[in-house]
């Protein structure tokens, strides 16, 4: 006959196996797939180059065609969009000229960003053309001859003009490229999971090895295994595969530091919960930190309050200061270091405060112990089966004195 419990039991396994994973799977699906199926630029910040008529038509005709979709930033020369764009305060810029639309992009900032400006750029061009082409329309009007053929002659010249307008060309300025040998940016995104994943796994290891070891021991060894594995990235994804070309020590001070971000939150967490902490942190970095960095797109291309999300934890923080050490010498790095500051900080005290109540879970669960061994030793039983209880004899110190006395 099988127990009660054991029958529970097997309709335990029962729903957790058709009913909760099931569910967590496909919450994690979608925590994938929905921001990658609303990709579309949110006030992503572009600048436009010079306030003559055809720079307002172009901001209207984008404006129409993508409302809410840019944030305008005028600037009054080809230098000052240059800077702003080295300077990751705008993604790129367009500067309109008769017969010319130039398109100043940085595929290092984001290849589907600088995909979607050359495609806003040729869409600029084609009004362009039609703006002008319509503007030359002008039939010659009734007069004597002499007029009638100043007029036609000013018409031929209108249409040749035309004819040379409607030919508006494109052309790309990618001012911040991306690396040679990694030219459509897939080692640059495809790192991120994976170091999200060995975080974890490295504060895993660290924070359930069984044995007798300090919270203090194991966050130094936390700290270096998070630099030794930053390094061990950086040499793979430059010295092997050329996708991090610039300020070396920077990079790997930057990949370091996301992994020590990520690392010390889940070692927190493991401390002061216990292994429920692994999950929760796989939860929060893996099903939510990676999806919602917009690491793969730009943070401006994901769906409201998504993008703001992503930026505000170590993912996505991460991925933004490794694109501005690798490839825009540092600037606008300032706001993803002081979200990995803060997480790494958190993580740190909750490491410290579950250390505290371990000590004191395992301090009053010594205290109970040693009361009830003396509690025992002050009960004996005699052999006619009634209790004694055994009062300790008091010890008698010689006081000084009359020890110096006896000697004396």
């Amino acid at each position: 006959m099988k127990k009660p419990s054991t029958g529970l039991q097997s309709w335990h396994r029962t729903v957790i196996a058709t009913v909760a994973l099931p569910l967590v799977i496909s919450l994690a699906v979608m925590a994938f797939a929905w921001p990658a199926s609303r990709i579309a630029p949110r006030d992503l910040p572009v600048g436009v180059v010079g306030t003559s008529a055809a720079s307002q038509k172009a901001v209207e005709g984008l404006t129409h065609g993508k409302p809410d979709g840019f944030d305008f930033h005028l600037y009054a020369d080809q230098a000052s969009a240059r800077s702003a764009i080295k300077h990751r305060e705008i993604y790129g810029a367009f500067v309109i000229t008769p017969g010319h639309v130039t398109v100043l992009e940085a595929t290092a900032a984001s290849m589907p960003v600088a995909q979607l400006l050359t495609t806003s750029g040729q869409h600029l061009a084609d009004q362009a053309a039609k703006a002008a082409k319509a503007a030359v329309k002008d039939p010659t009007p009734p007069g004597d001859a002499s007029f009638r053929s100043t007029a036609q002659k000013k018409a031929a010249a209108k249409k040749a003009a035309a004819k040379k307008i409607t030919k508006v060309k494109v052309k790309t300025v990618d001012i911040v490229p991306i690396s040679a040998s990694d030219p459509r940016g897939v080692v640059f995104v495809s790192a991120l999971l994976p170091l999200t994943v060995c975080s974890i796994i490295i504060a895993a290891l660290i924070a359930l090895t069984p044995g007798r070891v300090s919270v203090r021991r194991r966050l130094v060894d936390l700290v270096a295994a998070c630099a030794v594995t930053g390094l061990a990235a950086y040499l793979i994804a430059q010295g092997l595969l050329g996708a991090l070309p610039h300020q070396h020590v920077a990079t790997w001070a930057a990949l370091s530091f996301t992994l020590l971000a990520i690392s010390t939150t889940s070692f927190g967490l493991v401390t002061l919960i216990g292994p429920p902490g692994l999950g929760l942190s796989v939860a929060l970095m893996v099903f939510v930190g990676n999806p919602f960095s917009g690491s793969t797109s730009a943070p401006e291309l994901l769906p409201k309050a998504v993008d703001q999300i992503g930026q505000w934890l170590p993912p996505g923080a991460g991925a933004g200061l490794l694109r501005s050490t690798a490839y825009f010498d540092g600037n606008a790095s300032a706001g993803h270091i002081v979200v990995l500051a803060l997480w790494t900080t958190l993580g740190l005290a909750a490491a410290l405060l579950g250390s505290r109540r371990r000590s004191a879970l395992a301090n009053g669960t010594l205290g109970d112990d040693r009361l009830d061994a003396d509690d025992t030793s002050a009960v004996t039983p005699d052999t006619t089966g009634t209790t004694t209880t055994v009062t300790p004899a008091p010890v008698f110190r010689t006081h000084s004195h009359a020890r110096h006395a006896a000697h004396g």
